[in-house]
């Protein structure tokens, strides 16, 4: 049976992470205790996490022609990630995230887009035929706008099936011009898209879903149930039960793992609940990519679920 293939249209950066014994307050200055350099980015992310659950994965993204480009490129290649829809912009740097991580696995996140952000909707038009060729297209905003719009075009015109996770949070998106089958949101996204939140009524979250052509809503509440809402139907998939130590990265755990399973033909309630034990294991080691679980570590984590 040939692998399910999963296309991410998203971001590329290196993430500095620094441990700290709280979050600042503003105008506050802390010390860091250590400061590490990792790969990251929620698009390529979420490719990890997708390559890790068995899918063949595609990314298509931006990087700057600095050494930190190449290195990814080369990082890529290990992951087993296609990485030829991956454009160099001259004269650019690969984009960057600051990350502090507290204690208690809180952490606050600075991003530098540089290269991502000059991802063009001619850049995405050039890889439609990787985006026609797969069972899921996955996406995230930390590229400019037109680039998703036009990926999610691309999926719409061929019936491929679009899991969108709109974060970071920006306004003006055009919902209306474009179909999407499954979002993924957590519960400040909730508030900050729609003003809603997991308490509002059925009636209101299926009002909005039909207005902005939306089949599935997911939103993610961390140690919390998953809600899940579809027209006419809510439920809540329980989340597996662990101690976190760094939750940088969990919510690219949980989207690469459900498209995965979405990808292979899995109904809605079986791969949130495979989404939700990825991202509890991606707690559990600090680091985006470093983190995410394989596919049988998630299987595993699965059958203690028993849901």
């Amino acid at each position: 049976m040939a692998r399910a293939h999963v296309v991410v249209v998203g971001s590329l950066n290196i993430d500095y992470i620094a441990s700290v014994e709280h979050l600042p307050v503003p105008g506050q200055t802390i010390t860091a205790g250590r400061l590490v350099r990792r790969f990251g980015g929620k698009g390529a992310n979420q490719a990890v996490a997708a390559a890790r659950q068995g899918a063949r994965v595609s990314l298509i993204g931006s990087i700057g022609d600095d050494e930190n480009g190449k290195s990814y490129l080369k990082r890529l290649r290990q992951e087993g990630i296609d990485a030829g829809g991956v454009v160099t912009k001259a004269r650019s740097l690969t984009g960057t995230a600051l990350i502090a991580v507290e204690r208690s696995a809180e952490n606050v996140i600075i991003v530098a887009p540089e290269a991502n952000g000059r991802l063009t909707a001619v850049d995405v038009r050039a890889q439609a035929g990787r985006i026609s060729r797969a069972d899921v297209l996955l996406l995230q905003w930390e590229v400019p706008s037109v680039a998703v719009v036009e990926a999610v075009r691309i999926a719409n015109r061929v019936g491929v099936p679009v899991v969108m996770n709109p974060s970071p949070h920006r306004a003006g998106f055009p919902w209306r011009v474009c179909k999407v089958e499954v979002l993924i949101i957590n519960e400040g996204e909730g508030q900050a898209l729609f003003g809603l939140n997991a308490t509002t009524g059925k009636k209101t979250w299926n009002d909005l879903l039909l207005a902005r052509r939306i089949d599935h809503l997911l939103m993610t509440r961390g140690a919390k149930p998953t809600v899940c809402l579809s027209a006419g139907r809510r439920f809540e998939a329980p989340t597996l039960s662990v101690k976190p130590l760094d939750t940088v990265g969990a919510g690219d755990a949980f989207a690469g793992a459900f498209a995965v399973r979405r990808a292979e033909g899995a109904e809605l309630s079986m791969a949130v609940a495979s989404a939700n034990c990825a991202a509890a294991l991606a707690t559990l080691q600090p680091g985006a990519q470093e983190s995410i679980p394989s596919r049988a570590a998630t299987d595993r984590a699965r059958r203690r679920l028993r849901y």
